[in-house]
């Protein structure tokens, strides 16, 4: 099925009618319309356009923050033993890097600890913390970062055992309530403005808040704003308010990173030059992640931490082949699991399981399934035991959190978002939770639009396009979940040339409106069946350097015939 199989209804967003008093001095008029649709005020727009880290909230807002800096700074004056577990993904180690290099900046010597996910599992497992203590038998103080939040019984057994811990994290708090650490760092335990953060981002406001409390001299805690952007972007928090600030000053750093595994990553992917969020989203991310996937988390943490050349060589060539056989996992999965929709063709739902599937790469293939058929969709790995992992992912307008609270009964575990979920589920289940799902659907959407849709931020002329227009257009970034790269659309265009077919379904298209030529890229636009031109056309803007030379890049997100519409 390509991306024309699903008749896409095309929805130019509306701004305010008093958009164009936004209009910054002397840029595009567009830019105006641009501001005012992600809500942006006439007295915020300096501040949206080039936010400054001066403009950082107080960490000790943060509830607790006070009690975990206390606890901390007493592990600093005792010379504790001092753990750092942290969660398998991007954000779990970069958070484990992050603190740790604050823990050493004051004297100290943290073990770090990442579980592993399809052994151990996620948080403060109790596999997972078992090995941990074998591995670092002395510990008197844990730190979980990016989890902790709903480990109330295992906070309470290594208080048994006589260590303490203190929680940074920043998931939902479970029904069970407050664990019983020393300190819960975590905006979402209260009402807290700052429930964005990502967990490397909670980190972030403890380190602040210890430099607060105790300064050091020789160390500055902006060199820690790589990691964080890296983890903000992969761990798709909105990129609001702070974290649109961290994110900014972030990925300027990370373009001069002295870190070698940074710079090893980014040779490796061949990203140089001026970054953007989506050269984490879709090239350093993902690769930090394969090895969580995979099993060998502790490579992503050495990558970010190793301050040799050679092994952060070797290390970036480690990930890269986690990467490469993740991906023909990927692909294996997706084959199959097509396959396997056959006999549920018909259903508005997928849920598909087999034995054999590796469990760390079913939500990259759930979400695939989903862009492609337009339905909520759960892809399950069964093990050995009959036990099936599965991670959905959803459609606007369809809860995947809710459609697994009707369903509890057939379920070992399960919880989420709205938008991505995971559970556990014996296999002989996987049937009736299958019509369990189909009938939550069918009660849910009633009177629903869950058609397919493509929202348009602005139509314009290829003319408009210039290096003028994208200097002023990169101050709306970092773009990401909250900060949506802008949509633009532009009608009845012609091809100067027939495309030309590049690797993995790509096209290459020469377009034309009016006397303006501009070329433009079709990611897998060769899956598709292209109407005759001339065409209307939904795309995205890039900055593009090739030999020295910039250049507009356009992508192509849609095409149709052109239309008045």
């Amino acid at each position: 099925m390509s991306k024309q199989d699903h008749k896409v209804e095309w929805i130019l967003r509306e701004a305010p009618d008093d958009w164009e008093s936004l209009v910054p001095n002397g840029m595009p008029k567009i830019l105006g319309r641009l501001l005012a649709q992600r809500g942006v005020e006439a007295e915020s727009i300096e501040r949206f356009l080039r936010p400054k880290l001066a403009q950082l909230s107080d960490p000790f807002e943060i509830a607790e923050m006070d009690l975990a800096v206390e606890r901390v700074l007493l592990a600093v004056d005792a010379g504790e033993e001092v753990c750092i577990y942290g969660d398998y993904d991007v954000d779990g180690v970069s958070s484990i890097a992050v603190l740790s290099s604050v823990l050493q900046a004051y004297g100290l010597s943290p073990s770090c600890f990442v579980p592993h996910r399809s052994g151990e599992g996620y948080g403060l497992s109790a596999g997972g913390v078992a090995r941990c203590l074998r591995e670092n038998p002395t510990v008197s103080l844990l730190i979980s970062v990016d989890c902790g939040t709903v480990s109330n019984d295992a906070i309470d057994g290594l208080a048994k055992k006589g260590i303490e811990t203190v929680v940074v994290d920043h998931h939902e708090m479970g029904a069970v309530g407050r664990p019983n650490c020393v300190a819960l760092v975590n905006p979402k335990s209260v009402e807290d403005k700052r429930q964005y953060l990502c967990a490397a981002g909670v980190v972030f406001k403890l380190a602040h808040a210890l430099l607060k409390q105790r300064p050091l001299s020789g160390f500055d805690l902006k060199q820690v704003l790589d990691l964080v952007a890296v983890a903000t972007i992969s761990d798709i928090v909105p990129l609001v308010d702070e974290n649109r600030l961290l994110v900014r000053h972030g990925l300027r750093l990370l373009e001069k990173t002295h870190r070698p595994g940074m710079q090893a990553l980014l040779k490796l992917t061949g990203v140089m030059g001026r970054l953007s969020s989506a050269d984490i989203g879709f090239r350093i991310g993902p690769r930090l992640n394969a090895a969580g996937r995979m099993d060998q988390p502790e490579k992503a943490l050495a990558v970010l931490t190793t301050e040799s050349q050679s092994e952060a060589m070797q290390l970036a060539d480690d990930l890269e082949e986690f990467n490469r056989v993740r991906q023909q996992l990927d692909q294996k999965i997706f084959a199959e699991a097509q396959s396997l929709m056959q006999e549920n063709e018909d259903l508005p739902v997928i849920v598909v399981g087999s034995r054999g599937w590796h469990a760390g790469v079913v939500g990259i293939v759930a979400s695939r399934l989903m862009r492609m058929f337009h339905k909520p969709t759960f892809v399950i790995s069964i093990d050995e035991d009959g036990i099936g992992k599965g991670s959905g992912r959803s459609i606007e307008g369809v809860s995947l959190v809710e459609a697994i609270g009707v369903a509890r009964d057939l379920l070992v575990a399960g919880g989420g978002h709205h938008m991505a979920a995971g559970l556990s589920i014996e296999e002989a289940m996987i049937d009736d939770f299958r019509k369990r799902f189909v009938e939550f659907y069918n009660e849910t959407s009633v009177g629903k639009d869950l058609s397919p849709k493509v929202y348009i931020d602005a139509e314009v002329e290829l003319a408009d396009l210039s290096l003028d227009f994208l200097q002023s257009y990169e101050l709306l970034q970092p773009f990401g979940s909250g900060n949506a790269q802008p949509v633009f659309m532009a009608r009845k265009v012609w091809l100067t040339e027939p495309p030309r077919r590049l690797k993995n379904n790509h096209l290459r298209l020469f377009l034309r409106q009016g006397y303006e030529e501009r070329d433009a890229i079709f990611f897998g636009g060769g899956a598709s069946d292209l109407p005759d031109p001339p065409w209307d056309v939904t795309f995205t803007v890039d900055r593009n350097v090739f030999r020295g030379r910039v250049s507009v890049q356009i992508s192509i997100q849609h095409v149709r015939a052109a239309s008045d519409n």
